[in-house]
Order: C-alpha cells, then sequence, then structure tokens
C-alpha cells in the first residue's frame, strides 16, 4: 500500500536534447563552387593533358590522349570528360563569348582527335583542356574585360561557318551555269 504521509513522485521533466545547431545550409552554387574551385579544377586539367611524362623526351600526356587511343569511344569519353570544364565555367559565371571560344576548343579537339593517328597526336599537342582552364581564370580574374582576339576568334569562326554553308551553294552555282553554257 503506498505510504499517505509521502507525497507522489513529480516525474522530472528534461529539457529537451539540444541539438547541435545546423550548419548553416550551402546552397546548390556553392557546393559547386567549392568543388570546381581554382584548385581542384587545375589538378583535373592537368590530369586531362600532362599528368604523365614520357621519358627521355619533353612530351607530357594526360587522361584524355590515353584514352582518346581508344579506337572510336575513346575521344567521345575523352570530350565527355572535358566538358567538365566548360560547365565548371558556365557554373562560375564566365561570359558567354568565353564559353564558345570554349567549346570550339573541345569540339575541335573531338573532331581532329577521331582521326586516326593524326588525331592522337593533335589531342596531345593541343591539350584543349590547359587552353579551356586559362580561359576560364582569365575571365574570371578580369570579368568584363574581353581582348580583340575573343572578337576576331569568333568573327572567325562565324566567317567559317558561312563559309561551308555557302559551299555546296557555290558549287551548284557554278554546276546550273555550266550546264546553261553548254546548252
Amino acid at each position: 500500500m503506498p505510504d499517505p504521509t509521502k507525497q507522489p513522485a513529480t516525474p522530472e521533466i528534461l529539457p529537451p536534447a539540444t541539438a547541435p545547431a545546423p550548419t548553416s545550409a550551402l546552397t546548390l552554387r556553392q557546393r559547386a563552387e567549392r568543388l570546381f574551385s581554382d584548385e581542384n579544377l587545375d589538378l583535373y586539367a592537368h590530369l586531362l593533358d600532362d599528368w604523365f611524362h614520357i621519358p627521355f623526351t619533353p612530351i607530357r600526356i594526360g587522361l584524355d590522349g590515353l584514352i582518346g587511343l581508344i579506337p572510336g569511344l575513346g575521344d567521345i569519353l575523352a570530350g565527355i570528360a572535358s566538358f567538365v570544364l566548360v560547365f565548371a565555367a558556365w557554373i562560375r559565371g564566365v561570359p558567354y563569348i568565353t564559353l564558345v571560344r570554349m567549346m570550339v576548343n573541345l569540339g575541335l579537339e573531338v573532331l581532329i582527335g577521331s582521326i586516326p593517328l593524326f588525331g592522337d597526336i593533335f589531342d596531345i599537342a593541343w591539350k584543349a583542356n590547359r587552353r579551356n582552364y586559362k580561359l576560364m581564370t582569365r575571365h574570371l580574374r578580369q570579368p568584363h574585360r574581353h581582348t580583340w582576339r575573343d572578337y576576331a576568334f569568333l568573327l572567325s569562326l562565324l566567317a567559317t561557318v558561312l563559309a561551308i554553308l555557302a559551299a555546296p551553294l557555290v558549287v551548284l552555282l557554278i554546276i546550273v551555269l555550266w550546264i546553261a553554257h553548254r546548252f
């Protein structure tokens, strides 16, 4: 039987467990900037373009050049790996004019790199990832400064594309004029 002289035990009320204050949540952009830091991207470009030294020569080769040796699929895989730098530049806010230059560097490497033997030599010499890393860092350090080379490059690219598009029309015109002259 319970003792009536004793008061019933009151439950002890404990304060809620103090959970550690949540660390400040990083936004997706902050996480990407941390992942795509200059140090990480420099190391990545170095790994892809000039990680290994060929003994007794001044030639350096990276994973991009080695993967590119695989016929057919190698250059596509190397291009996908190289696209990480372009994506990182876009995340970090590099101007579109620079992104276009980076894409052309990458496109040249993949396109010419797909040619057997000559393309592999071109891949090793061109080093598109190093070029793209330098373009990205230049425009991040001087965000609103485009050189005449940027615009000259884009104008020459535009002229080349227009020439490629106009070539079939010129050939067709020559054929029509030749046929008209013959009859």
